[in-house]
């Protein structure tokens, strides 16, 4: 028998808008009330992962095994080893996995998964420490947990109340503090952090250096103070940055001559032929040091507005240069 359906357009967009506010607000107040459920078996659970030797493994099934694999995720990339198991297939081999010092995180809102549950007789046999996260805190799952996390929910966000949706939320957001409360504990940092990123667009703002991206040694374009102002052009040239450093005699930085400044000397009655640089160059430049970061170096640029930097040491010399086209080839803008 065929179901019918009715047609969508006596869906308005007033009734769109409705049904999706009415999701946000079900899943804040849940949200919500999770909170005041972070407190004793909170902290045990944070302490069996902290006495551990062994890693974090999460599993679940359906649903609850996506939220599992997202918080796994979540904590090997703050510092805490943890990877994803399916319960399913842990029954066929990949119990092997798991070692004895392993902390186990199971997921399952009615705590009554088949799969989930034939495990944990093996598990306990091993020896492995159990974390429950269920919405039902009498279930069979709850009950043989070491620690029990309360991830319950008064009411799933979809109207049939058969999609999980709240409850799914909550867990994720439950993972969420665990594994934050145990890079505190950690005193896990940026750097750790970058560490585990190498490739992503986050491990190169926390790792790239300014020597990393810079123009050093032969490539810096430099002209001594005392230099014509098209020697400085010529200079320019070659070196192909758009800018060059104005030193003295000793390699300290004294001044900045870019694009923009043959630009604004054009526009006056000065001689370009006989002019000094040291009569068209910018003083003071901004500069930033070979040691800081790179992403630093695009923050300055866009905050005044400029396209390039003189990188220099702590006695002020002149030691390299960067632009703007630098830090997008190094991905770092």
């Amino acid at each position: 028998m065929a179901v019918s359906h009715p047609s969508t357009a006596a869906v308005t967009d007033t009734s769109l808008v409705a049904s999706g506010r009415r999701v946000i607000e079900i899943e804040q107040a849940a949200l919500g009330s999770i909170g005041e459920r972070i407190g004793e078996a909170f902290s045990r659970a944070c302490r069996l992962v902290l006495e551990s030797r062994g890693r974090v493994v999460a599993t679940g099934m359906g649903k609850s095994g996506h939220i599992a694999r997202k918080i796994a995720a979540t904590l090997a990339s703050t510092g805490t080893p943890a990877f994803f198991v399916h319960p399913g297939e842990a029954g066929h081999g990949d119990l092997g996995m798991i070692t004895e010092d392993d902390v186990v995180l199971a997921l399952s809102y009615s705590g009554e998964s088949d799969e989930v549950l034939m495990l944990l007789p093996v598990l306990k046999r091993q020896g492995n420490r159990l974390i429950g996260m269920t919405g039902k805190p009498q279930s069979s799952l709850a009950r043989a947990a070491d620690v029990h996390l309360d991830v319950s929910v008064a009411h799933e966000a979809c109207p049939l109340a058969l999609a999980p949706t709240s409850s799914t939320t909550v867990s994720l957001a439950m993972g969420d503090a665990l594994a934050v409360a145990l890079l505190d504990a950690r005193g896990f940092t940026a750097d750790d952090f970058a560490r585990s990123h190498p490739a992503g667009s986050l491990g190169r703002r926390l790792l790239l250096h300014i020597t990393d991206v810079m123009h050093g040694g032969d490539e810096l374009p430099a002209v001594n103070e005392e230099a014509s102002l098209s020697e400085a052009l010529m200079e320019m040239s070659r070196k192909r940055l758009g800018m060059t450093a104005v030193v003295d005699h000793d390699n300290r930085l004294v001044g900045l001559f870019t694009d923009g400044d043959l630009r604004r000397a054009l526009d006056t009655d000065l001689d370009v032929r006989t002019a000094r640089i040291a009569d068209v160059m910018t003083r003071m430049p901004r500069t930033i040091g070979a040691d800081q970061l790179a992403v630093e170096a695009a923050r300055l640029m866009e905050t005044h507005k400029i396209n390039g930097l003189i990188v220099v040491d702590a006695a002020g010399h002149a030691v390299g240069a960067l632009n703007i086209h630098d830090l997008l080839r190094a991905k770092v803008v």
